[in-house]
């Protein structure tokens, strides 16, 4: 039986990220993610580097990289959302990663876009504590306004009575 898989499938290592480690292509924008998180987990910053679409490259440093990687002390990966688009060619991915580097806890919340490029889900870039689509609240009709069904009315004389 295979160690489990840090990327919290709950299945084994093996079967879940170490395929894409090896370089099968990902299914899926989520599984992208889960094998970026397994890599930066065994320290294949290699892989990294390979699961980056060419405008990600520009701003890549392997060996900054490799000293997050050195560094840090990886303790879990949530998956909050992921999904695909209609043209089923980009992805998103919102995920929580736990690690602690230098005695400190720390958490990477990020919205993570992914394409395909040449056949393969590839990372883009990502927005870092995304927060949600604010509600827009709707105008009320105050009781001496006039109707909005367009009766002439006030509002408490009509529709709001």
């Amino acid at each position: 039986m295979t160690s489990a898989c840090p990327c919290g499938s709950g299945r084994g290592f093996d079967d879940c990220c170490a395929p894409l480690l090896a370089g099968q292509p990902a299914p899926s924008p989520e599984a992208l993610m889960r094998s970026r998180y397994s890599a930066f987990v065994k320290g294949d910053v290699a892989y990294l580097g390979t699961t980056l679409a060419p405008e990600a490259l520009v701003d890549y440093d392997p060996k900054e990289t490799e000293a997050l990687v050195e560094a840090a002390r990886w303790q879990g990966l949530e998956i909050r959302s992921s999904g695909i688009d209609e043209t089923g060619e980009k992805g998103h991915v919102e995920f929580v990663a736990r690690y602690t580097a230098g005695g400190k806890p720390y958490v990477h919340h990020e919205l993570g876009s992914f394409r395909i490029v040449e056949g393969r889900w590839l990372y883009v870039d990502g927005v870092m504590n995304p927060r949600p689509p604010q509600r827009v609240v709707a105008n009320k009709v105050g009781r001496n306004d006039p109707c909005p069904c367009g009766s002439g009315q006030k509002f408490k004389k009509c529709c709001g009575a």
